[in-house]
């Protein structure tokens, strides 16, 4: 029998989340150009950019917490159906996002994912914080970016509301 190297996991749960990432961005391209740019947005808002390189670290460094977690708790186990049933379920949220906003136009829906993407991205790095501090830390980028983004969300949200969901 063929023992899988020690590096495979590692690479597997890094680039994970990358997978909704990537997916989704097939739907952003194509809407950025004229829907989004059609929407009236804060003056805090991020240049368009700047979404790709901070999301490719964000999920970099969501993915291998999770990699440090299956590894503290010795694989997929009883012990780790909560911290990364938590995690699958906030990476599920997070790639839900694109096609809801961008590809539905539905800002308040986007809204709604999000903050519940927000509960369980806190939920799951309180699950971890005992179980591996590193993993935890490794989330707090990703919980700072939610925050920015929910409150983007909002805004964008709130100040085009009378635009058509469809435009």
């Amino acid at each position: 029998m063929e023992v899988v190297p020690a590096w495979v996991p590692a690479v597997g749960f890094t680039l994970l989340p990358h997978a909704g990432g990537f997916l989704g961005s097939k739907v952003t391209k194509k809407e950025i150009p004229v829907w989004y740019e059609s929407l009236q947005k804060p003056s805090w808002c991020p240049p368009n950019w700047v979404f790709a390189p901070v999301w490719g670290t964000l999920y970099t460094s969501m993915g291998f917490g999770s990699y440090l977690v299956w590894k503290e708790l010795g694989g997929f186990s009883e012990k780790s159906v909560v911290p990364l049933g938590l995690y699958a379920g906030q990476l599920a949220l997070n790639w839900a996002w694109t096609p809801i906003f961008f590809g539905a136009h539905k800002m308040g829906w986007g809204l709604v994912t999000l903050l519940l993407t927000s509960g369980m991205a806190t939920a799951t790095t309180a699950s971890w914080y005992n179980i591996n501090k590193t993993a935890a830390y490794l989330m707090v980028p990703y919980l700072a970016w939610l925050t920015m983004a929910s409150a983007l969300n909002y805004r964008i949200w709130k100040d085009n509301r009378n635009k058509k969901q469809s435009e």
